[in-house]
């Protein structure tokens, strides 16, 4: 089977590490999976990582002006390497993840269009408004619907991420699956020597863009400094809010004091553990956010999680583990108050919460949910080349009928 995204390591990021272990897993599991995505500096061609994980980077060029890893829209230029990749490999199954990966929608379509009895399945991993954000949002709904059209399974990482996907593709909900991420446990273990502080250092990493709820983190931090004084925050993550941050630390000199915020910038992923048990809360922000693998890996860690009540959060954790509250500056506030109380009262124990999240999310079980998925995908008959192409020409009409309807207003 074939993997492919446009986010992939040396990439760092939650799909990336998805693509990544789910793959490992696979591979363990008797499967032979190889993983396409685009070049990364001088990485390109063939690469070889573990377990005999085989990677191939296409040069592709990425979006420019822009920090993501995502490829600009090639349509039929990528097809020939596409198609060379798939019938060398003898794909069976092609698994596209992230529905702003250009490479990966795209290598869905020509996937298809090899009429060689390949299965399909579609991974994503984030929530999208439904068209009132803009053209941009009313563009990439369109096309996931249209590659999406023919497609025989497609996999979302929270129940809320499925409906999401439902609306905005039109799709099937029967061919739709909810699978949620998982987390390596051993790699998320409290610390258990760590010494007794008389204050509460409140933990957030993120990266620094609106969509993360950074304006409501700015707004925040200086209401809880001046209520709590021996409270700390630790902020790692880099964003075009980073400045932003300096900012309210100069302008709130009076109730932050000069070391009770700190600013750590860009955090490799093998240092989130050790940023993550310096604390003993977690902060989330975020105003949407499909599943949410931070909050996961922070509970892992043996933190208390406050987090905005938005998209598939509630699903990740059981009560008792995390305080909500609405993306309003206020409620926030109060629910930072009601964790330092738990905090302090000492009713919360990280290696009870870790062992209590180490129960509940397995890559293992994943892989096996997935195979279960991928066994489903291989017993649906391929779609006939005519109806095949009456979905997209109505796709096709369609798009360019919302096209026209926009230049006129």
């Amino acid at each position: 089977l074939s993997m492919a995204s446009d986010y992939f390591f040396p990439n760092l990021g939650g799909v990336e590490s998805h693509i990544y272990i789910l793959a490992q897993k696979l591979i363990k599991r008797g499967h032979r999976v190889i993983i396409i995505t685009h070049d990364y500096g001088n990485r390109c061609g063939i690469r070889h990582l573990p377990a005999g994980l085989k990677v191939y980077h296409i040069p592709l060029g990425t979006l420019p002006f822009s920090s993501s890893a995502a490829t600009l829209p090639n349509l039929f230029c990528c097809l020939p390497l596409i198609r060379t990749i798939l019938i060398r490999e003898r794909i069976e199954i092609f698994h596209a993840h992230q529905a702003m990966s250009s490479l990966g929608l795209e290598s869905v379509m020509h996937a298809k269009t090899l009429h060689v009895g390949i299965r399909t399945v579609f991974t994503d991993h984030s929530l999208f408004g439904l068209g009132g954000g803009g053209w941009g949002e009313v563009t990439g709904n369109k096309i996931v619907k249209g590659i999406l059209s023919d497609i025989e399974a497609v996999i979302c990482v929270s129940h809320t991420g499925k409906e999401n996907l439902v609306l905005r593709a039109l799709l099937n909900p029967d061919l739709v699956y909810v699978i949620p991420n998982a987390i390596v446990a051993d790699s998320f273990k409290p610390d258990s020597g760590k010494p007794l502080y008389k204050g509460v250092t409140i933990v957030c990493v993120s990266r620094l863009a609106y969509r993360k709820g950074i304006d409501l983190l700015i707004a925040a931090i200086p209401k809880v400094c001046a209520a709590h004084p021996e409270v700390q925050f630790l902020i790692g993550g880099d964003g075009p809010k980073m400045i932003e941050l300096e900012q309210m630390k100069e302008k709130h000199q009076s109730v932050i004091s000069p070391n009770q915020v700190e600013l750590l910038g860009p955090i490799r992923s093998d240092q989130v553990r050790d940023l993550l048990v310096r604390g003993e809360i977690f902060l989330n922000t975020s105003l949407t956010e499909a599943f949410g693998m931070t909050i996961l890996e922070a509970a892992c860690a043996g933190l208390f999680v406050v987090s905005t009540n938005v998209g598939g959060i509630p699903e990740v954790l059981p009560d008792g583990l995390i305080e909500f509250a609405q993306p309003e500056v206020e409620d926030l506030v109060r629910a930072i108050d009601r964790a330092i109380d738990i905090i302090c009262s000492g009713k919360h124990d990280p290696i009870k919460v870790h062992e209590r999240v180490k129960g509940m999310y397995s890559w293992a079980d994943v892989a096996i949910r997935t195979e279960k998925v991928y066994g489903d995908a291989m017993e649906i008959e391929p779609c006939p080349l005519v109806e095949r192409l009456r979905r997209f020409i109505y796709f096709l009409c369609y798009f360019c009928q919302r096209l026209y309807q926009s230049e006129l207003n």
